[in-house]
């Protein structure tokens, strides 16, 4: 079912209910009741997935709620979005969803995450259940941040003698970051990797220009969530393709984070399009790899496409020894050209990717976006847990410059 809360009937619907009996398949035979009041629910008692079809009005990022209820306490369900995908991946786009106790089977509680990824167009879901009682009313997606297409692309010269900046933030200007340049990635559905973090938007909490830098904080118990930080994005506002990409940053120490600064194809609109969009890894650093004392860590480098990506046990990375990351700053770059991507930390090269044989090995003719972020646990982040006695987390970032040769 299609909901418009809005009043003109010509606005586009932004929100989207399925009701939990129009299932389209299951693997645990689960059982449709109706509540005194005449209204239908589900339920099912032991593990499995209901399937259900959801039709998508606009892409971009989505509040995912459930209403459901349990008699039983401490257990979790979620989402698996394009079951039916040809790769066979499961995409969760919820991660963990805690399913709250209930004081009667028709006591319905609405759970929630936020910022799900969708694309326009009807997709195959799947709710995953865990192996106890649980009720289920309906599934919802409201639409929170739509997907807006980069309406600038700067196209580097890779041929010349010397490089050149043609675009930059020097963060010169205490405040929130420059609105102008950066856009904000938004939720809690763990980003794939079963993160802990809610990024935020647009609050100085967690990322914000102060005396020439911008700050990316992760901050612990805050908002009522477990963590929080930021993930800035130039899409929206600017994408590019070749040159030379590089950062000057510091990065934080403590066991649980998962510093990272990267590119992703601006063709991505959810998670589906990974990695056939592709990304490229100019840094990635966690927490646990680096010394308390010295500072002492590990840069991690790396090219993402259909061809070669993890599941395929192909990936094509690599990682250098970097001094006191924590404690000074590093350049941490990227050249990439028609024929290659080459990353370096404080000029020193260190990986190559250079296979632009076929589109599904070389995505990186198009388009790509920069990203950076600080996130909280998660499948590398979070391997070896999170340092319980730290309640903030900070990566320092002194600037973004994007250069042609001329």
């Amino acid at each position: 079912m299609l909901t418009d809360k809005s009043k003109n009937s010509e606005e586009i619907v932004k929100e989207v209910r399925v009701e939990a009996e129009d299932y389209t398949g299951s693997s645990n035979n689960p059982e449709i009741r109706i509540t005194k009041s005449g209204d239908k629910y589900v339920r099912s008692e032991k593990d499995g997935w209901i399937a259900f079809d959801v039709n998508v009005p606009i892409a971009g990022r989505y509040k995912t709620q459930i209403s459901l209820s349990s008699a039983d306490s401490l257990q979790t369900c979620w989402i698996e979005d394009h079951c039916d995908n040809k790769d066979d991946r499961n995409y969760n786009i919820t991660s963990a969803v805690l399913v709250p106790k209930s004081t009667s089977e028709e006591s319905f509680t609405t759970v929630f995450k936020d910022g799900s990824p969708l694309n326009l167009g009807v997709h195959k879901m799947k709710l995953h259940l865990p192996n106890a009682k649980v009720n289920i009313d309906w599934i919802k997606f409201t639409l929170l941040q739509e997907h807006t297409k980069t309406p600038k692309l700067l196209t580097q010269s890779t041929t010349g003698e010397k490089w050149v900046i043609v675009w930059s933030d020097e963060f010169e200007k205490n405040g929130l970051p420059d609105s102008t340049k950066w856009n904000y990635d938004l939720g809690n559905w763990g980003w794939g990797n079963s993160e802990l973090q809610y990024y935020t938007h647009s609050r100085a909490e967690n990322a914000r220009v102060e005396d020439g830098n911008l700050i990316i904080e992760g901050r612990k118990d805050d908002m009522g969530q477990k963590w929080t930080s930021a993930r800035l994005t130039t899409r929206g506002k600017v994408s590019f393709l070749y040159g030379k990409i590089e950062f000057r940053a510091k990065v934080p120490h403590n066991k649980g984070n998962w510093a990272a600064g990267w590119t992703l194809g601006d063709e991505y609109l959810d998670e589906l399009s990974w990695p056939y969009c592709g990304e490229i890894d100019i840094l990635e650093s966690v927490g646990y790899e680096m010394d308390d004392e010295t500072g002492n860590g590990i840069a991690h480098a790396s090219a993402h496409s259909a061809a070669r990506y993890f599941k395929l046990g192909n990936q094509p990375t690599n990682t250098v020894e970097v001094k006191n990351m924590n404690g000074e700053y590093h350049t941490y770059g990227v050249e990439w050209s028609p024929d290659y991507v080459k990353i370096y930390v404080d000029d020193k090269h260190y990986f190559s990717y250079t296979d632009n044989s076929t589109e599904l090995s070389w995505p990186f003719g198009k388009a790509q976006n920069i990203i950076l972020n600080l996130a909280i646990g998660g499948g590398w982040g979070g391997y070896y847990g999170i340092d319980e006695t730290i309640s903030s987390q900070k990566m320092i970032i002194d600037y973004v410059r994007v250069y042609e040769l001329q």
